[in-house]
């Protein structure tokens, strides 16, 4: 360190003299309060930074804290390695397998001679506990493909082995943790000692891993059984052995080896058969009022045309109605925390006459339906009348179907709930997973693009507020559905890659979305791209968000 020369660092609207190479945990130490979120990272000059950076130029700095997703993801991926090194050290035959989120935390697949009991996963609690007490540190080093392809043999990591083959550097930065060398996808905190919220519960053939989020922060979530959820990933799963394709590499090795096109038509058809099969179900439930919800860009447009063809298939004639006619006027919609409108509040939606009109079709009325005029912000009639018969059963998509408070007034029994959504079974390797999230943020990226003429920088940038209003008004009652459809295709991230790559290296390096674009760009690029389109069918739920949909 240069004690001599000082740096001019603009931090959280304070300017600091700090000498050149000052680490930024430095700052961030002084910074750190007992009210504030744990800070784990920093913003350097609109660029994300380990605090173990080093600041040797005037900068403007910004900490990360828990706050923030990136935050978040930096305290999970330490955990992480935390979790597999106190794995093996408690039963060193043991393999740890990262899956996907579930029940509030992280879902990791247990691979041992027999099924862990709760004193064996005691034992590893401690044994974490243990070494983050310790305050050990992580270490981070660049090593050649050759050492990093001898590492991952060493501790039978073969999909991270097969994944360097797609890698275009010859060096990759892996992390130490005393004896346990690892590869991931992201920074790490400096030390464990930053790690001591978390908790983990013995779960079916695996572990829960739980730490703080963003919405609690300071404390853990609350555990929450997702047994809906975890089937449906447990179905996908089956799928994706059925396909031969349950890492990054396997797609790729697909790819290069010319026969994607029989892997995007199992894919098609997988989906097509559980559509028909959802459609059965409807026509045995004798149901005729079919809710669809679920998050932006899980693809609900498409699956509902879909399944409204397998309903006309089964001798149904189904209709539509939609929810976005029946928003109050917009003098009466609430506000968000912003002073906003809240369009995606229940409260924005006239339900007691929704109700109202539903039951008197199902009575076999003629209903006069609304349209809301989203110009003028009111609701109008315009002569749009319906009756329907016994053999119409009424297709209702909008983000509250779930949520037993739209159709309070509606018999339950005359109501069949479907939560869909972009849960990806695919993963990069046995560590390091593909969040649902970022293949439905890469989807509206494109779409927003396409049909609104939207940058992904604003995209980006309204992201959080989408994804406020999905953990308010969607998550919590995705539990209630009678059956759940994921519209994620194993194949479908090599097809979006070179619609989003422009798109996302088109955002200015000074705009704060930058960070996000970034780390989008990075986890594309272990995709082998598809570069033609022509073998997905015009009814794939893809077609919605790239174009040439037929519906």
């Amino acid at each position: 360190m240069n004690q001599d020369k000082l740096i001019r660092v603009a931090v959280e609207g304070q300017i600091r003299y700090v000498p050149e190479g000052t680490m930024v945990k430095t700052l961030s130490d002084e910074f750190q309060t007992e009210a504030r979120p744990l800070i784990v990272a920093a913003k350097v000059d609109n660029s994300l930074r380990e605090l173990t950076a080093t600041i040797v130029e005037d900068v403007e700095l910004e900490f990360v804290d828990l706050s923030n997703q990136d935050g978040i993801r930096i305290y999970q991926r330490s955990l992480l390695l935390v979790l597999l090194r106190a794995a093996i050290e408690c039963f060193s035959d043991i393999h740890l397998t990262v899956e996907h989120s579930l029940n509030k935390g992280l879902y990791i697949e247990v691979h041992y001679s027999r099924a862990l009991t709760d004193e064996d996963v005691f034992e590893i609690r401690q044994r974490m506990s243990s070494i983050i007490d310790s305050g050990e540190l992580f270490m981070k080093k660049s090593v050649t493909k050759e050492e990093a392809a001898a590492i991952f043999e060493d501790l039978r990591m073969g999909s991270k082995k097969r994944l360097l083959d797609y890698r275009s550097s010859d060096y990759i930065n892996v992390y130490s943790l005393g004896w346990m060398t690892n590869y991931f996808y992201g920074y790490m905190v400096p030390s464990t000692r930053y790690l001591s919220l978390f908790d983990l519960k013995r779960y079916a053939d695996g572990l829960i891993l739980l730490h703080p989020d963003k919405f609690t922060q300071t404390t853990l979530p609350e555990y929450v059984e997702q047994e809906k959820l975890a089937q449906i990933y447990r179905e996908s799963e089956a799928w994706a052995r059925i396909l031969d394709v349950s890492y990054v590499y396997n797609l790729n090795d697909m790819i290069v080896a010319g026969r994607y096109s029989e892997l995007i038509r199992i894919a098609e058809a997988l989906h097509e058969k559980k559509i028909a099969q959802i459609a059965d179900q409807i026509l045995q439930s004798g149901k005729r009022v079919i809710l669809i919800a679920g998050p932006s860009s899980s693809g609900k447009t498409t699956f509902a045309h879909r399944l409204m063809i397998q309903l006309r298939v089964n001798g149904l004639r189904p209709v539509t109605l939609g929810t976005d006619d029946y928003f109050v006027d917009r003098a009466h919609t609430p506000l968000d925390e912003s002073g906003d409108y809240d369009f995606e509040a229940l409260e924005a939606v006239d339900t007691e006459k929704f109700n109202d009109d539903v039951r008197r079709l199902l009575a076999g009325e003629e209903v006069d339906l609304p349209n809301f005029n989203f110009l003028t912000g009111e609701r109008e009639y315009n002569g749009r009348k319906l009756k329907i018969d016994e053999d119409q059963p009424l297709v209702i998509e909008g983000i509250h179907g779930l949520n037993e408070k739209m159709t309070e007034m509606l018999d339950k029994k005359t109501k069949f709930k479907i939560y869909i959504s972009a849960l990806t079974q695919l993963n990069i390797d046995e560590h390091n997973r593909i969040p649902t999230t970022d293949s439905r943020l890469i989807r509206r990226i494109i779409r927003d693009h396409r049909t609104r003429g939207h940058s992904a920088e604003a995209t980006i940038q309204r992201w959080p507020s989408v994804r406020r209003g999905e953990e308010r008004n969607i998550f919590p009652f995705q539990e209630e559905a009678d059956i759940m459809f994921n519209s994620s295709m194993v194949y479908e991230l090599a097809i979006l890659k070179k619609y989003a790559e422009p798109l996302l290296k088109s955002i200015d390096e000074k705009s704060s979305e930058r960070i996000e674009a970034k780390r989008l760009l990075k986890f594309l690029s272990y995709f082998v791209s598809i570069e033609s389109d022509l073998d997905v069918p015009s009814t794939s739920i893809l077609k919605e968000f790239i174009g040439g949909s037929c519906f």
